[in-house]
């Protein structure tokens, strides 16, 4: 357990393999510490070495999604953020791909990561959200490149994935200015999917998407994920290099006969979950 965020398994008969993790500190803006970034990261991997989750769900409490890093973690005299000398900057590097690596998890993952935003997602929050397969969000949902507001380059992967979620030029106005992004020009932009009236809305259709990816076939989910994850980082001819050795990898005619069966049957289809991944030492 973790003072964060909150990790279950939704039980209901239609949503076999969705697990939904719920930050949980309303009354601090569900902000983030030091800590929060391994127990995000040991969660999803724990989750994805099992091989039994099809979908996560991210969600919130409160008003807000998340207000991002807490404050006092750039008032602390941390060695976190120590780089007055040349050894600790070289510790400062490695820190930071640590941290990084906390949200190329749920990029990473074999399932699909769809991310439920409502009122501010702000500074390290949307780092996060950016990290996600899907976003959606509430009516008065609003997204913010909070770092340059505190003199500071954005560094957890914003910059990196919003220009490949968006128009670059919208991306660079929200990197330059700081200014908070509304969730109907989110929409228009394709940073979301879509926009809720509220919070109860976003969570019933952040969890119908969950439950119609839940009730494909696991193994062709996964392959969809990386195969799309490719071609976003490397070139078409590549990708489809790629692509032949994926599909001969994990074609299974018994998979699409199951598969088959429950799209005319009109329900989800009864697949085995994904093999466990064995842990490294």
């Amino acid at each position: 357990m973790n003072d964060f965020f909150t990790l279950s398994a939704c039980e209901d008969e239609d949503a076999t393999g969705i697990a939904h993790l719920q930050l949980n500190r309303p009354e601090r803006m569900n902000t983030m510490a030091p800590a929060f970034f391994p127990a995000l990261r040991d969660a999803v991997r724990e989750l994805d070495a099992a091989g039994r989750t099809r979908v996560l769900l991210i969600s919130s409490t409160g008003k807000h999604f998340s207000a991002g890093m807490a404050l006092e973690t750039f008032a602390s005299q941390s060695a976190l953020l120590d780089t007055r000398s040349a050894r600790a900057r070289l510790a400062f590097q490695t820190t930071l791909r640590q941290l990084m690596d906390c949200f190329s998890a749920l990029d990473e993952a074999r399932f699909p990561v769809l991310c439920a935003v409502q009122g501010g997602c702000i500074g390290g929050a949307l780092d996060l959200a950016a990290a996600c397969d899907m976003r959606f969000a509430t009516a008065d949902a609003f997204f913010s490149v909070q770092e340059i507001q505190i003199g500071m380059t954005a560094d957890l992967g914003v910059l990196q994935r919003l220009q490949q979620l968006m128009p670059a030029g919208l991306a660079r106005e929200m990197a330059y200015t700081g200014e908070r992004l509304g969730a109907e020009r989110a929409l228009s932009a394709g940073l979301v999917n879509a926009v809720l009236p509220d919070q109860a809305a976003l969570l019933e259709h952040a969890m119908t998407i969950a439950r119609q990816i839940a009730g494909k076939s696991p193994l062709a989910i996964a392959g969809s994920k990386l195969a799309m994850n490719h071609a976003r980082d490397h070139g078409v001819a590549a990708s489809l290099q790629q692509m032949t050795l994926l599909q001969s990898a994990i074609f299974d005619v018994e998979e699409m006969g199951r598969a088959i069966m429950a799209w005319k049957l009109k329900k989800p289809g009864e697949f085995a979950p994904l093999n466990a991944a064995e842990k490294s030492a």
